[in-house]
């Protein structure tokens, strides 16, 4: 049993250590534009447009009922040209249907399905070129997506007509030059800026559900060993055992007690998420002031678990709830049986939830945390269950005594730990300077070894027991918890680390680094757009962001590599762009989004809207390559730790940018 008990123990360590971050998902499309003209004599012709619409989906008419109607018109236009001479209106091929639209309150018109516009024109001299360009929202009867537009360019002469599309003009081997778009949307005032059409060549890796289930489910299970926890085993068995029932009710009264703690923590975890809003805890989970509240709460936590003092819910709570149970009958005094679970357990569990909750709000919406904290219920409420219905395993169970205690310790070592991590995105994400890299991973080793130190019974706290021998658990424990001390020895010269890359902050803050040096990268959009420029490079783009774990695994794990570092290093320019960098702007500005005024502050706000204006996504990270006029060499990428694909991408947009 205690070789168990030291497994769970380590994996409590491992769970902690390796729980990733998500990120952001890419924003989906619902509708596909194309284009061409119909040559109808030869200096007369039609301009198509056509959109096909996924199913459900639909695009406004042309009009726009009222000034104040939220939402947005479908609006074809085509930009002065010589030479070309614009005879009519646009004409649909079917028009419009007459709808209610429940979301709106509003009588409006839309096309679903597919529908063409034509429009006639007519050239003078040998030809023209065109560009067209559909502004649009797409709706569904629940939601739209943000307003967005498609350019093509268009070629008409007396003996051809051509079409390409302005989102790929990079490849249009006819050497077509792409115009800007006709909305500016940054002070640059610069066609980099403008938006273009990018598709995905690998999915965005984040934590499944799943997997986020898992990672609950796994933190109830080991909630289980805290301290806080154990000590219900016995009530609840004592509970169970008074109500005297048959086998049949028995299995009822469990499945009800097990289903009121996932119920409780379920309404907790939503109930939190929808105070604050999901994307707005993961908004908060990159500021300075939630992050080191975080570093301190663990720090406090760990200083408890030490045995410095203890954390606890005001006795009382806990005591009318426990008495209510026992004098109220039925599936209520079982609920509140579950109910002080909760509270009793809240010092030891507080720790794990609010983890949880920060990284499943990632998500972006209710789903992750109802999902984390889920999972972590129904982790938490199967043991118990089973101790209610089969009273007689307590027998099997060790009583509390010194053992816990060293959970209780390990804990505290373990959330010390974790804790740096969270004063590290505050100093990255303000550029304070006070955590860097070497200066994190000299506290890690130090903290490592004096964990292996406890594990061996050389350092002890006023709450243990005297320990007479080592035990074999223990020791084994304690190699891996020196050997990974060691592991992170050549870190502070600058090796990668990749196990601790998700964690660690860059290496871009080591001062001293005898591995090799850094890429050269850019840090602004604009200079490094006229740096690839003026030289005559691709540019490699990296939206990022100091908070995103899976951005220092994807630098741990591709950007590291022997094969992805010298293409990058030979061929192209690397623009790094953190969307949570916290740095003000000497200048503020505004800009119009989704029909709204987005006030653009921070050196990372800028960053942000820039990935949501030209490339209609929000991951991190987010890979894309760019010719010298801003347009993608290739379809864009996200995170994926293969980097023989990685290298074989980069080649692609290579050979790509030298046609």
């Amino acid at each position: 049993m205690k070789t168990l008990r030291h497994i769970l123990v380590s994996a409590l360590a491992v769970m902690a250590i390796l729980l990733p971050a998500r990120s952001h998902a890419q924003l989906p499309e619902h509708v596909e534009w194309s284009a061409r003209i119909d040559s109808t004599a030869p200096d007369r012709g039609n301009i198509i447009l056509t959109a096909a619409m996924a199913e459900g989906w639909h695009i406004y008419g042309f009009d726009k009922p009222t000034e104040d109607a939220s939402m947005y018109p479908t609006e074809l236009t085509v930009a002065p040209a010589e030479g070309l001479n614009i005879l009519g209106d646009w004409t649909p091929s079917r028009p419009a249907g007459e709808h209610f639209d429940t979301m709106l309150q509003l009588n409006l018109t839309w096309w679903d399905g597919t529908v063409s516009f034509s429009l006639p024109f007519s050239v003078s001299g040998p030809g023209a070129a065109i560009r067209v360009t559909a502004a649009y929202m797409v709706c569904n009867a629940q939601s739209c997506t943000a307003p967005a537009r498609r350019s093509f360019d268009l070629r008409f002469g007396k003996t051809q007509a051509a079409a390409t599309d302005a989102s790929t003009a990079g490849k249009d081997k006819a050497g077509t030059t792409s115009a800007q778009s006709a909305e500016q949307a940054s002070p640059a005032e610069t066609s980099w800026w403008a938006p273009v059409d990018t598709e995905s060549a690998t999915d965005t890796l984040p934590a499944s559900p799943l997997a986020l289930l898992g990672f609950g489910f796994l933190g109830g299970l080991l909630a289980l060993l805290t301290p806080c926890v154990w000590p219900m085993i016995p009530m609840t068995v004592s509970f169970f055992l008074k109500r005297g029932r048959s086998r049949a009710r028995s299995v009822g009264d469990a499945l009800i007690y097990a289903g009121a703690i996932i119920a409780i923590y379920l309404i907790l975890g939503i109930a939190i998420t929808l105070a604050f809003g999901a994307g707005k805890l993961n908004e908060i989970a990159t500021g300075a002031v939630f992050n080191v509240l975080f570093f301190v709460l663990l720090v406090v936590f760990a200083i408890s678990f030490f045995g410095a003092f203890d954390i606890k819910l005001p006795s009382r709570w806990s005591n009318a709830v426990d008495g209510k149970a026992e004098s109220t009958s039925g599936v209520l005094s079982i609920f509140l049986m579950a109910f002080t679970l909760v509270l009793v357990s809240f010092s030891c569990t507080g720790p794990i939830i609010g983890t949880l909750l920060v990284e499943a709000a990632s998500q972006g919406d209710v789903a992750g945390p109802a999902l984390g904290m889920g999972g972590f219920a129904l982790g938490l409420a199967l043991p118990f269950a089973l101790f209610a219905f089969f009273p007689s395993m307590l027998k099997e169970m060790p009583r509390s005594g010194g053992w816990l205690n060293s959970v209780k310790v390990v804990l505290g070592f373990i959330e010390l730990i974790l804790s740096l991590k969270f004063l590290s995105v505050a100093d990255l994400a303000y550029g304070w300077h006070i955590l860097d890299r070497e200066v994190f991973i000299a506290l890690w080793i130090v903290l490592f070894a004096l964990l292996g130190m406890y594990l061996l019974g050389k350092l002890r706290f006023s709450h243990d027991s005297p320990a007479q021998h080592t035990s074999v658990g223990g020791f084994f424990l304690a190699v891996c918890s020196f050997s990974f001390a060691v592991y992170l020895l050549p870190g502070l010269w600058g090796a990668p680390l990749k196990a601790i890359s998700a964690f660690a902050p860059p290496l871009t803050t080591q001062d001293f680094n005898l591995y090799g040096g850094e890429f050269r990268e850019f840090d602004d959009y604009d200079q490094g757009m006229r740096y690839a420029a003026d030289h005559h490079m691709p540019v490699l783009l990296d939206f990022s962001g100091y908070a995103c774990v899976n951005c220092r695994k994807m630098e741990g794990a591709v950007f590291d590599t022997p094969a992805v570092r010298s293409v990058i290093e030979d061929n192209f320019v690397l623009i790094k762009l953190m969307v949570d960098d916290k740095a003000r702007l000497a200048t503020p500005y505004t800009v119009e989004e989704n029909g709204r005024t987005v006030e653009i502050e921070t050196v990372g706000d800028r960053w942000s809207y820039l990935q949501r204006h030209k490339f209609a996504s929000a991951t991190q990270p987010f890979y894309v390559m760019l010719n010298n006029d801003g347009l993608p060499l290739g379809p864009s990428r996200s995170y994926d730790e293969n980097a023989e694909a990685f290298v074989q991408w980069l080649e692609d947009g290579l050979s790509e940018y030298n046609k």
